[in-house]
């Protein structure tokens, strides 16, 4: 494969709220870089999620500022576009200006995938002049296939979340995780909050930084018609206020909290997401009496999940653990007027892109209680959904997917040329 490599100029700058800006006529980096960026994530969509929507979203806005943009990933899907364990290698697929590269495997256990032909593209991809390789994690397979080549290209790491429930998988992998987060030239988490409350990454303080992930808000903002006729629909299926949470059924989500929380206010409960713990949450709704006014959506096409969103009273986000590093499906409600309830969890991005009283709510964690006191305000208050509405399309904006990708291209470049002056001359 032939890469062109074209030369970037980023420029940045500091806006309020501490979320970094990139804007054209700002102070210019007086040097040129010729490289080429490979994103190693652990999916990609049509896989959802909140690492494959952000490096999707990156990959793309990079892509668009001109940059040659590859993402390696796990193939999780087979020749019919299923789920599976066993899946082949799809080389070169284009998702508009970006190559991705997803990596069949022949079987999948405690979230490592085993990828025969990963090796061979990875080898490949460090022989490459002037690649530069993104790491995010948690992400043990591709962790893995780092180990085997050593410090040859650059190495920027996004830290999304540390392993917190895992424990086995925690301390088996560490080791690999000193070896390779050693080797990074820098280590990104998403919010500064988190940082503080990592241990794990107190080890790097000198190569840290934050970077906030990205949303390209137009499309919410400014839905098609689907998905407005969607969000009509389901107003006219359903019995109002309709509450909402997308995300994998999984423990840390707190799914559990928000059933509790329903017996206490009117309205359904729409649930857009799969996961471990399905069933177990439909027998809880069932013996409270509930089942009939939680709606279990399953998988949700863009435009059904955007029309979700404006058909929601608000987004009930009870995440419980640090696991929930961010969550970037409260920046898509936002960005939809659909204001945040999200749970305080400490040392967490969480209540800090959605900011109580500014954008949304902010309540304790495991307090199904004082969840649904929190939508009854939403729902009863004279003028407050309006105004977190307004605030959160706003405070959306402040995450602008270009803005990101620009501030990501000057880390990059930073890293070049402090670390690979032979990646970069002179302007």
């Amino acid at each position: 494969m032939n890469y062109s490599k074209p030369q970037i100029q980023v420029t940045t700058s500091l806006m309020g709220n501490g979320i970094p800006r990139s804007d054209a006529n700002d102070s210019v980096i007086g040097r040129k870089c010729n490289y080429r960026i490979c994103h190693l994530s652990k999916y990609y969509p049509p896989m959802r999620g909140g690492i494959e929507t952000h490096v999707q979203t990156l990959a793309r806005a990079q892509a668009d500022l001109g940059v040659e943009v590859d993402v390696f990933c796990v193939n999780g899907f087979d020749q019919r576009g299923e789920p599976s364990l066993r899946t082949k290698t799809i080389e070169e697929e284009m998702d508009g200006n970006v190559r991705v590269t997803r990596f069949g495997r022949l079987l999948s256990c405690a979230r490592f995938d085993l990828c025969p032909e990963l090796h061979k593209g990875i080898d490949k991809l460090v022989n490459e002049s002037n690649t530069i390789i993104h790491l995010h994690t948690p992400n043990p397979t591709m962790l893995i296939a780092l180990l085997m080549f050593g410090q040859r290209v650059p190495i920027i790491i996004t830290h999304h979340s540390d392993i917190i429930k895992q424990q086995i998988l925690k301390y088996a992998l560490r080791p690999i995780e000193y070896i390779i987060y050693s080797q990074a030239s820098q280590i990104l988490a998403t919010s500064s909050q988190y940082i503080e409350g990592s241990k794990f990454l107190g080890h790097y303080k000198n190569k840290l930084d934050s970077l906030p992930l990205g949303l390209d808000c137009s499309k919410y903002m400014r839905p098609d018609k689907a998905s407005l006729n969607y969000a009509e629909s389901l107003k006219q299926k359903y019995d109002t206020p309709i509450w909402l949470i997308v995300g994998r059924i999984v423990y840390y989500k707190a799914i559990h909290i928000a059933i509790e929380a329903l017996k206490l206010v009117p309205g359904t409960l729409i649930i857009i997401g799969t996961g471990s713990l399905e069933t177990e949450l439909k027998e809880q709704a069932s013996q409270l009496g509930l089942e009939d006014r939680i709606v279990w959506h399953g998988k949700a096409s863009e435009q059904e999940l955007i029309g979700a969103y404006h058909a929601a009273t608000a987004l009930w986000f009870p995440s419980n653990v640090r696991s929930e590093g961010f969550g970037l499906v409260q920046l898509e409600a936002m960005a939809s007027g659909c204001p945040a309830i999200n749970a305080n969890i400490s040392c967490s991005g969480v209540p800090w892109v959605s900011r109580h009283e500014k954008e949304g709510l902010t309540v304790p964690i495991n307090d199904s209680t004082a969840f649904a006191k929190a939508a009854e305000r939403i729902l009863y208050e004279p003028g407050l959904r309006h105004r977190l509405a307004q605030a959160s399309r706003k405070r959306a904006l402040d995450f602008d997917h270009i803005n990101m990708a620009k501030q990501s291209l000057e880390i990059y470049q930073k890293v070049l040329t402090n670390e690979y002056p032979d990646f970069c001359s002179s302007g």
